[in-house]
């Protein structure tokens, strides 16, 4: 009786790679993950499952409405949407065995039921790192946290992005200046600036019902030009009385300062009003980062700085800041922009190829190469050698090493170079020195 063959396939909003891609993808992974270990902060991972109580505790909204949840047994279940709600869980958990600031970082899967659409994804990695502190959390913190965003995307390979740097209280302060008490809407409008343009968010605020004049210094104070100072002086000169935007204007000039001092070139970071952030725990310091050439691709790295991270989870007042980069969506977008390139194959050094009746020493001498750390794969197939040394090219492996009568009687064995056809005979330990 035949069986049915099940078409293979995956569900829309997951991405799969070939080995080649996975290669760059994870290469790119270890440079975000050596940053943020070059800057001391610690590993952590949370369970992917979790209970439901504990990742819907802020409740309501879209979030809600697209996490992944399921009952097993009497346990009502969640898939986590996010690192930074695990993190809160985690940090009230163990407060009494972490150190305090805590500055943790979390490479890991996080899942949305996300709408289908190129480029979206349902499940998809993200890279966080937060400093918590215990009580307080020095406004200097903020300040560095450009400096490794800074560090990661230059060791990615890119030199042309802006750090774009600016405070919710600034904004909150504002408002409330112009008599507007729940910002919320507006700041959201605000946000959009780079998606549909100054007319979408003049359209977005008189839908609001907002006065023109009320427009119009809105509109004033998110086009101040010039550089980092200027800016800086320009809301100076506003002369703005409200404890709020003082507040936020001095932690601004504070970072401004810094952020120099931590090594990250003025060229790289801009203060820019515009940008709120849309998510509502948001309190002061906010960042989007982006690659000034490809500003299509939007934010590939943003955050910020929040009072109390664990509110619902103890009574400790925790805040902390920190940044995300969604690399799942960066992987896609620079790949499909050819902004990346797929260059390796194989991660194999060298592949030792034996000729009929030498499969033992061939294994033998695999081992000895990687008992020094070269990563080494041994042709076990019986095959012609040039089904042998077509595998090789297929896989880009830049050596291959040949073993037959003739090396087993010298004691030396063929190293070929795979790209310029280049071959030597040379003692196991030439060819250590060789390939090391």
């Amino acid at each position: 009786m035949s069986r049915d063959i099940i078409k293979p396939s995956i569900l829309p909003g997951f991405m799969e790679l070939i080995p080649s891609e996975q290669i760059l993808f994870n290469k790119m992974m270890d440079t975000i993950r050596e940053n943020y270990e070059k800057f001391g902060f610690l590993p952590i991972d949370t369970p992917v499952i979790e209970k439901a109580e504990v990742l819907l505790a802020k409740g309501g909204g879209e979030t809600e409405q697209q996490i992944y949840r399921f009952e097993k047994g009497d346990t009502d279940l969640a898939l986590r949407f996010d690192l930074t709600v695990p993190l809160a869980r985690y940090v009230a958990q163990h407060f009494s065995e972490l150190t305090f600031p805590f500055r943790r970082y979390h490479i890991g899967k996080v899942y949305r039921g996300e709408k289908a659409q190129r480029g979206r994804f349902r499940e998809f990695y993200q890279c966080d790192i937060d400093i918590i502190g215990n009580g307080t959390l020095d406004v200097i913190n903020d300040a560095e946290i450009p400096s490794i965003i800074y560090s990661t995307f230059k060791d990615l390979g890119f030199d042309s992005f802006t750090i774009k740097i600016n405070n919710r209280k600034v904004l909150k302060g504002f408002f409330q200046w112009l008599g507007i008490d729940d910002s919320t809407e507006i700041l959201r409008s605000v946000d959009k600036l780079e998606k549909i343009g100054l007319d979408g968010v003049i359209k977005e605020l008189e839908e609001q019902g907002l006065e023109k004049s009320v427009i119009d210094k809105i509109l004033e104070f998110i086009q101040i030009k010039g550089t980092n100072e200027e800016k800086l002086n320009s809301l100076e000169s506003l002369k703005i009385e409200n404890e709020t935007f003082n507040e936020g204007l001095e932690e601004l000039k504070a970072i401004n300062h810094y952020v120099g001092l931590f090594g990250v070139p003025e060229s790289n970071y801009s203060i820019d009003l515009t940008i709120a952030r849309g998510l509502d725990y948001y309190t002061g310091t906010v960042y989007e980062t982006f690659l000034n050439d490809y500003p299509h691709i939007g934010s590939i790295c943003s955050g910020g700085r929040y009072d109390n991270l664990a509110e619902y989870y103890t009574k400790q007042k925790l805040p902390g800041v920190g940044i995300s980069i969604g690399l799942t969506r960066l992987f896609y977008q620079l790949n499909e922009a050819k902004l990346i390139e797929v260059e390796d194959n194989s991660l194999t050094k060298a592949i030792i190829i034996p000729m009929e009746g030498y499969l033992e020493k061939a294994v033998e001498i695999g081992k000895i190469l990687r008992d020094n750390n070269i990563n080494t794969q041994v042709y076990l197939e019986k095959a012609k050698m040039g089904k042998k040394f077509g595998f090789a090219d297929k896989l880009n492996i830049p050596y291959a090493i040949i073993i037959g009568a003739e090396e087993v009687k010298e004691n030396k064995y063929t190293l070929r170079n795979m790209k310029t056809g280049e071959q030597t005979m040379l003692s196991i330990e030439d060819i250590l020195s060789s390939l090391k």
